[in-house]
């Protein structure tokens, strides 16, 4: 294992902002993907009706166009080495590229980089191989084998904390470990997927029985999920310092919620039917490379208690944390019929929102031995902002369904309603560097199965 510490990504040639593609939408300064960004996504042409669909294969968002590797492989000369990493992604095994670890992940992306810089040799070659991302379907990035989800945001967990215990809303153990708990990853789906309204047992609060019935108050979760590259051995921890030696990259995730199901259920083992019905991933996976530009320093608040020493470094604290700007725009099916894209309902940073950060996750997660593995999800909590209207989740926006928010057109909601589209936006910026974004997760909640 490298000694030195796996967060501190050194910038490099390929995050230079002056460096254009020879793909003119690349360039565009509002695009999410510039030549510095080159995120990951497993894709395959839309199927004309009658057709047969084409295999899975991996893509590189540039602009709005993707570089299809399966053809860039085929069509252009690559060094052996790269190729060989080019010969897993053009069969659509990202996984097997995430494995492989961060001196691969690097070298491909050099090469990835040059080889779409203004002026590249591999230019002439590699026009064939780009796709218009709208002539495009995309699948889950790889095989989500374990999911957990952690709950990393104080803000979140003090506005939920004063719906439910006003005198009390923060738990003694909250600034002291990571709280976490294990979902289901076989109801995982990709953006653009609708996801039917629940059932589950609701205890209505002036009845003795509890009922069976459609969840009445839908909600998002706007997250963030880390994909883990190569995993670790059962019984070996991994440290603070290692940690994101193990980590692929980040997707935007929406972890659907149905609030009036969790109350009754989630006494004494944590949530279950209403969190398991249904999470929703972004197709592009922004790797840590990527992100090198925007790290910032870990810190806690003098007055609270500081991290035990296993989930805290001098290395940490001073570029452990990431800053993304984050977004929650909600389109509703009124909205849609009148051509409206939505309209933004929230938004918050993870710089400001992440009490825990990814490296302290994955060190708590398996300082007890347990073993993570290639393609496991690990979805950072709700991100709320620590100001009015920073509420990562209607329950906090809504103040658990008390006050409603009002919309643009006349609409409110309190929580979600069937045909809501809930689209979830990611970006980051830094002084001096080319902004880079996510693209968007978006997904519907649709009428329940009765």
């Amino acid at each position: 294992m490298n000694t030195e510490p796996s967060f501190v990504h050194a910038t490099d040639a390929t995050h230079d902002p002056a460096r254009r593609s020879w793909v003119a939408s690349a360039n565009d300064p509002d695009t999410d993907f510039p030549i510095q960004n080159l995120p990951y996504a497993r894709l395959r042409r839309k199927a004309a009706k009658g057709e047969a669909p084409e295999p899975w294969r991996v893509g590189v968002a540039i602009g709005d166009q993707v570089l299809d590797l399966r053809i860039a492989l085929e069509v252009a000369p690559w060094e052996p080495e790269t190729a060989r990493h080019l010969d897993a992604l053009a069969q659509g095994e990202l996984a097997t590229f995430m494995a492989a670890g961060r001196p691969a992940w690097r070298a491909v992306r050099a090469a990835l980089c040059e080889a779409l810089t203004e002026g590249s040799l591999h230019g002439p070659f590699l026009e064939s191989a780009l796709v218009p991302m709208a002539e495009l379907e995309y699948t889950l990035p790889c095989s989500i084998g374990d999911y957990t989800d952690f709950y990393a945001s104080i803000h979140h967990a003090a506005a939920v904390g004063r719906l439910f215990r006003p005198d009390n809303p923060l738990l003694p153990n909250y600034q002291w470990v990571p709280i976490g708990y294990h979902g289901r990853s076989s109801s995982i789906v990709v953006s653009g997927q609708g996801l039917r309204r629940p059932l589950g047992q609701i205890k209505p609060p002036d009845a003795a029985p509890p009922v069976l019935q459609a969840s009445r108050r839908v909600d998002f979760e706007l997250e963030l999920g880390a994909l883990v590259g190569p995993g670790n051995a059962l019984g070996e921890r991994i440290g603070i310092d290692d940690a994101e030696a193990h980590l692929f990259g980040l997707v935007l995730f929406n972890d659907w919620s149905a609030r009036d199901i969790q109350p009754w259920e989630y006494q004494p083992l944590g949530p279950f039917l209403s969190k398991n019905w249904g999470s929703t991933v972004s197709p592009w996976v922004v790797t840590m490379e990527a992100l090198a530009p925007f790290r910032v320093p870990f810190t806690r608040p003098a007055d609270h208690p500081q991290p035990l020493s296993y989930l805290d470094s001098p290395a940490h604290r001073a570029s452990g944390a990431l800053s993304i700007r984050l977004e929650t725009w909600l389109q509703t099916a009124r909205m849609r019929q009148q051509g409206s894209a939505g309209e933004r309902l929230m938004g918050s940073n993870t710089a400001e929102a992440a009490y825990w950060t990814l490296s302290q996750l994955i060190a708590h997660h398996t300082v007890n031995g347990c073993n993570l593995r290639t393609g496991d999800l690990l979805g950072t909590g709700t991100l709320s902002g620590p100001g009015p209207g920073q509420g990562g989740s209607m329950l906090e926006l809504s103040q658990g369904g008390k006050v409603p928010v009002g919309l643009s057109n006349g609409e409110t909601r309190t929580f979600l309603e069937d045909g809501d589209t809930v689209i979830l936006r990611g970006r980051c910026t830094a002084e001096g560097r080319r902004p880079i974004g996510f693209g968007e997760c978006r997904g519907t909640v649709m009428p329940a199965d009765l």
